[in-house]
């Protein structure tokens, strides 16, 4: 729904390496388009699972966001829980655009280090413009946007039953911890998606419905050579 409204965001997803649906309503969509395999992956989940897999030991990670602490903390909370686990920086930026000065020094200091991953933990759609931004100028290989995951990881968020998330809800549940932040986002994008969703399927249901009654064409012959 952000993207809608930001090109720059819609060229960030666009050129994206991966985009991982991390709601189920997304994934819901997702079944409805016929892609039945299509599963829920959170950031959290995902940051998880590459730190939880042996295959990925000599990989070097980087933290950048949260609050002041926060990313020094789940640096401690991973090489504790993953002691094979190589984090070799922490950065906390500050909530607004990094200024020429801090954009030049961060480069830098990339550059020193040369992290394979650098995690992403700003909230959208910060993180997406920012890697989009930056990816090009920094000595890395990937860049995952994991939004609230230093968080969740660190347990500054709760998290919630596995039957909240099934059911689509985690969005109230999230609220719920963080009603004066999260509380506009969720009036302006929810309703909107259910909206521009349900024009959208209905205008894939129409383009099936007439390719069905279409008349099949006079076939053509094709020539390789």
């Amino acid at each position: 729904m952000e993207a809608q409204r930001s090109a720059e965001l819609r060229d960030a997803y666009a050129g994206s390496e991966m985009t991982i649906p991390d709601g189920m309503p997304l994934t819901w969509v997702g079944h409805m388009q016929g892609h039945h395999a299509m599963q829920r992956v959170t950031g959290p989940d995902l940051m998880l699972e590459i730190f939880r897999r042996k295959e990925f030991a000599h990989v070097t990670h980087f933290f950048y966001g949260g609050r002041e602490g926060i990313a020094e903390e789940l640096r401690d909370k991973m090489r504790a829980k993953f002691p094979w686990t190589r984090i070799v920086g922490t950065y906390t930026p500050p909530f607004r655009e990094l200024s020429q000065t801090e954009a030049a020094e961060f480069t830098a200091r990339i550059a020193a280090l040369q992290p394979d991953i650098i995690w992403i933990g700003i909230s959208c759609p910060r993180q997406e413009v920012f890697m989009a931004r930056h990816l090009p100028e920094l000595k890395t290989k990937l860049m995952f946007g994991v939004g609230a995951a230093f968080d969740y990881h660190t347990g500054h968020i709760r998290d919630c039953a596995d039957w909240i998330k099934r059911a689509g809800l985690q969005w109230l549940h999230r609220l719920l911890q963080d009603p004066r932040r999260l509380w506009r986002r969720y009036l302006r994008n929810n309703p909107a998606f259910i909206w521009h969703i349900t024009r959208q399927l209905l205008r894939e249901r129409k383009t099936e419905s007439s390719w069905e009654t279409r008349k099949p064409e006079t076939p053509h012959q094709v020539q390789i050579r």
